[in-house]
């Protein structure tokens, strides 16, 4: 939900609807973060938690810099121009700092193992952490380093996947699959995640008393940022299937699969460098409504979301 569609008013929703929502502080400014936890806390009393991402291994510059140079003459067509790739953490010191001066009740973490040291500071101030994984030894990793719970995100899930590292081809197990791989391996608590968009596919888990996390369900609520062109492409016939693509951003993430997907297959695997010089191309796509060069992150049963309030989704799943 990062980039966009991530806004105060979905957690703040979720909490009326017995749930608890998460902010998304990818790609926010520190600033930014911190005035959205505030709006947040002062509209509800609710849980609430926050994901960060965590920083990855240094991206291969040079890679994205061949690629932002193959992408030069579809920028000129689209009137626009390409940065240069650098070096990014998404501010991960600055937005730990916000979270242990502003408390929240969970921080969830996202790209890598959390730090223990991190684990241990907002431990310190009364937050719990979950960390988001994809295999058995990621689970192990994450329990080390002090994680309270698991998020188990399946192969189905849409946008960016939870590897650790991002090199490496993405898991294929089956959610339940990994979920019992995970179990084996960790007495810490499990939240599921990834393709669950349909009241049955949340149903299967909810029964067995397994917490369920929901992103593309909630792609088209009323209270998301998601652009107008993505919610148009959800309900678009063309598009019949999703991918995993590096094409935006360097790191594999899934979604409906468009034209840049198909031209691009060959994008390195250097995130964020990529993801910075596809922006402002992705940006004109968006302004234009031209869903041909947007990124439309979207798991495997994004056919199921459903447009409507945060609240009447939240109770349709669960109904």
């Amino acid at each position: 939900m990062a980039g966009g569609p991530s806004t105060p008013a979905m957690p703040v929703a979720a909490a009326q609807a017995d749930g608890m929502g998460f902010l998304a502080a990818g790609y926010k400014t520190p600033a930014l973060l911190a005035e959205q936890v505030a709006a947040v806390r002062a509209a509800t009393t609710g849980p609430f938690g926050v994901n960060l991402f965590v920083p990855g291994p240094p991206a291969d510059l040079a890679a994205a810099a061949a690629y932002r140079d193959s992408l030069l003459p579809l920028a000129a067509s689209l009137g626009v121009e390409l940065p240069e790739p650098h070096q990014d953490d998404d501010a991960w010191d600055a937005k730990l700092e916000i979270l242990t001066d502003e408390p929240v009740p969970v921080v969830s973490f996202t790209f890598g193992c959390p730090p223990a040291e991190a684990v241990s500071r907002l431990h310190a101030v009364g937050s719990a952490c979950w960390a988001t994984v994809t295999s058995g030894p990621e689970a192990r990793q994450a329990q080390a380093a002090g994680a309270d719970a698991l998020v188990v995100q399946g192969a189905g899930a849409g946008g960016h996947r939870a590897v650790f590292d991002p090199t490496v081809p993405a898991p294929t197990a089956t959610l339940e699959e990994l979920a019992e791989e995970v179990r084996a391996l960790s007495p810490l608590p499990i939240v599921v995640a990834g393709g669950l968009t349909s009241p049955e596919e949340v149903r299967r888990w909810t029964e067995r008393g397994v917490p369920v996390s929901a992103g593309t369900a909630f792609l088209d609520a009323a209270e998301a940022g998601t652009s107008p062109v993505i919610r148009a492409a959800l309900r678009d016939e063309r598009f019949t299937t999703t991918a995993l693509t590096r094409a935006f951003s360097g790191r594999l993430a899934r979604g409906l699969v468009n034209d840049f997907m198909h031209d691009h297959e060959d994008a390195p695997a250097s995130y964020p460098a990529v993801d910075q010089v596809t922006g402002p191309i992705r940006g004109a796509g968006s302004r234009a409504g031209d869903s041909r060069v947007v990124s439309l992150w979207a798991g495997t049963s994004w056919r199921e979301a459903r447009p409507g309030a945060t609240a009447e989704i939240y109770d349709r799943l669960l109904g």
